[in-house]
């Protein structure tokens, strides 16, 4: 495969350093692809739906035609062989471009439900669930989080499973769970009362005792179903138990990869803010010309795109270590701290161009600047993240 090099002002507005045409031609054809979905079946979607809090049922079809899904998955999925992980990360930073919810939905379902699976479970168990999950016949989940923990859940665990026969017994509560209200799969995590380690589940659909509520009353990812989960005497076989999964070590495993997923996302918010403070400095006149002509209006601008350009490139090289299967988790941690605090300082700044304008849902901005505070939130929190990092380069545990 070969690689393009192009004119910077043919590039993404925000790539200003055109790292787009880092990938192979084969793979950039899927980014175009999935713009062009994005800005023709996706985005006309969004405002109606983020301001009703509902989830848009048909964009499961509109994936599922499309055949994003699996890519990152060898043998799975329209791509056959697994795609790079700087493509996976342009789609996610492409998606939240869009918009963070509809990202969020993907990202549940093609990477931590399954990636889950795919890194959690044993042969036959991939081969059960991953071609429908690929083929976006089944909807995936994973529940992790709980009504009382999240960055204690690694020790605190209150979900719990306990084995009897050949069936597990799953009690407890999650929170939080994005597409729980309506998946086919939801990946659920349970500590083993027996030798008190992290064991994973696939519980499907309609399980007796699994009851999911969506959560109402958000301010951000108004468009994602997020779910409180009651668990109770939830039966589950041992043939859902995934076989790879012993301890929350390898439970980390997996939270590395995607919270790179995570950085990316932010990415993505941060570039679609941008964009949109960008037209609007270019159309919006004051003072007889247009507000874009204005020093302090290009000073936000410009530091919004060095926030962009600097993340731009930890993010590919993240990505260039993860294919090199190099990368550890204090490399996603940082990457995951330091970018969506860029992304809070563009979209904040990509509001106020707006003025008061910039609280109007027509604008879009306004969705930008909410659904940034649950980027900035979940996958760790950045004091968590910044503890990850700081262990790693003093050798001193700063975690209480």
């Amino acid at each position: 495969m070969t690689t393009t090099t192009e004119p910077l002002e043919d590039q993404l507005t925000a790539d200003f350093y055109a790292y787009e045409t880092l990938l192979p031609d084969e793979e950039r054809a899927i980014l175009l692809k999935a713009r062009a979905l994005l800005r023709d079946e996706i985005k006309p979607l969004v405002n109606s739906n983020w301001a009703k809090g509902e989830f848009p049922r048909e964009l499961v079809g509109i994936f599922r035609d499309s055949g994003l899904a699996g890519l990152p998955y060898e043998g799975y999925g329209e791509h056959r062989p697994a795609v790079s992980n700087l493509l996976s990360g342009m789609l996610a930073m492409e998606l939240s471009r869009t918009d963070a919810s509809v990202a969020t939905f993907f990202g549940v379902h093609n990477g931590l439900a399954m990636y889950s699976v795919h890194s959690g479970g044993d042969q036959e168990q991939r081969d059960r669930w991953l071609p429908a999950m690929a083929a976006m016949d089944k909807i995936g989940a994973f529940a992790m989080t709980e009504p009382l923990g999240g960055s204690d859940v690694a020790g605190g665990m209150r979900t719990t499973a306990r084995r009897e026969g050949d069936t597990w017994v799953l009690n407890g509560a999650k929170k939080w769970i994005g597409n729980a209200t309506f998946a086919d799969y939801v990946v659920v995590w349970a500590r083993d009362v027996d030798d008190n380690h992290v064991k994973g589940f696939v519980v499907e659909k309609g399980t007796s005792g699994f009851e999911p509520a969506k959560i109402e009353g958000k301010i951000a990812f108004r468009i994602v179903e997020n779910a409180e989960i009651t668990l109770t005497d939830v039966r589950v076989p041992e043939a859902n138990r995934l076989q790879n999964i012993n301890s929350f070590r390898d439970v980390a495993e997996i939270l590395r990869a995607t919270r790179s997923g995570v950085a990316w996302q932010a990415l993505g918010v941060m570039t679609g803010a941008y964009e949109l403070a960008l037209d609007y400095a270019r159309e919006r006149r004051q003072f007889g010309r247009p507000i874009g002509g204005f020093q302090l209006v290009q000073d936000l601008l410009v530091k919004s795109l060095g926030n962009i350009t600097a993340s731009w490139g930890m993010l590919v090289q993240l990505a260039r270590l993860q294919d090199a299967g190099v990368f550890r988790d204090e490399h996603s941690s940082l990457a995951k701290a330091f970018v969506t605090a860029r992304m809070r300082e563009v979209v904040a700044w990509s509001r106020e161009i707006f003025g008061g304008n910039g609280i109007l849902l027509d604008h879009d901005i306004a969705r930008f600047f909410a659904d940034a505070e649950a980027i900035y939130s979940f996958e760790g929190t950045r004091e968590m993240n910044t503890l990850i990092v700081g262990k790693a380069i003093t050798g001193r545990s700063a975690f209480v």
